[in-house]
């Protein structure tokens, strides 16, 4: 647990990334977050939705699993268990880079955006990180700045347990990328590590889920994964995906843009 939120705490602190700070702005003007981490032992989870002004949202989810008996927050409820919990409040201005930075500058001045158009199955940017253990408990974290100009209130596929991510040391763990209402069509990670279950190998697995994704639902994106037996997987059908994965006792190590 520590491992995958860690990584996506550097996830969201990077502007390249729409997720915590870099996000995007919905057609409100505002930014709303999603993340989900969860561990494979017990199987628990814990989830945030809509999430504003904190700029870790995988730690406020992390929060939820291992301090409350719930499992998932949204919106105001979340933003005030957050603050109850020592987060600090950020403004959206702290959250946006770039053009989303001066679109929002400009919303405050005009009540306008510059651009309001999303385009479906567009690049996403979320982030995601998997790992196992020396005794074989996975775990897994997902979180997003969701998808560009969404209306206010819409959750994708991130902290969707079974779709964003899911962990089952039985099974492995995974996280999910891209075209968030299409992802919860097919439950993309419950779905690539039920593959794994039934015996296929892990690029198999990764490479049939991606295909169904694709043939069932014209959907678009990307997963990372790792098995019970510590092989790391990943797939997509977006134009890309920057991945990266270190590995076992003598840190084997590996990095870059999958084409």
């Amino acid at each position: 647990m520590d491992a995958v939120e860690t990584a996506v705490r550097h996830l969201e602190d990077d502007p390249s990334f729409n997720a915590g700070r870099g996000s995007v702005l919905n057609q409100a003007g505002q930014v709303e977050m999603d993340a989900v981490v969860m561990e494979g032992r017990m199987l628990s989870f814990g989830a945030v939705a809509a999430l504003k002004n904190i700029a870790h949202p995988v730690s406020v989810a992390r929060k939820i699993m291992e301090k409350t008996e719930f499992s998932m927050l949204v919106g105001e409820g979340a933003l005030a268990f957050a603050l109850s919990q020592g987060f600090e409040r950020v403004s959206d201005e702290d959250l946006l880079e770039g053009a989303q930075l001066e679109d929002y500058r400009e919303f405050k001045k005009t009540g306008r955006l510059r651009t309001r158009k999303h385009y479906a199955g567009e690049e996403a940017d979320t982030v995601g990180a998997c790992a196992i253990d020396r005794e074989g408990h996975v775990a897994c974290a997902t979180s997003t700045g969701g998808t560009p100009r969404k209306l206010p209130g819409r959750v994708g596929d991130s902290p969707i347990v079974g779709c964003g991510a899911y962990a089952d040391d039985e099974l492995g763990a995974a996280s999910a990328t891209g075209w968030g209402e299409k992802i919860m069509s097919v439950v993309l990670s419950k779905s690539v590590l039920d593959l794994l279950g039934q015996g296929r190998q892990v690029d198999e697995a990764c490479r049939m889920s991606m295909d169904l994704l694709a043939r069932r639902v014209g959907g678009s994106g990307g997963l990372i994964l790792v098995s019970p037996k510590g092989r790391v997987g990943c797939w997509h059908n977006s134009p890309r995906m920057a991945f990266a994965y270190i590995e076992g006792e003598t840190g084997k190590s590996r990095a870059g843009i999958k084409l």
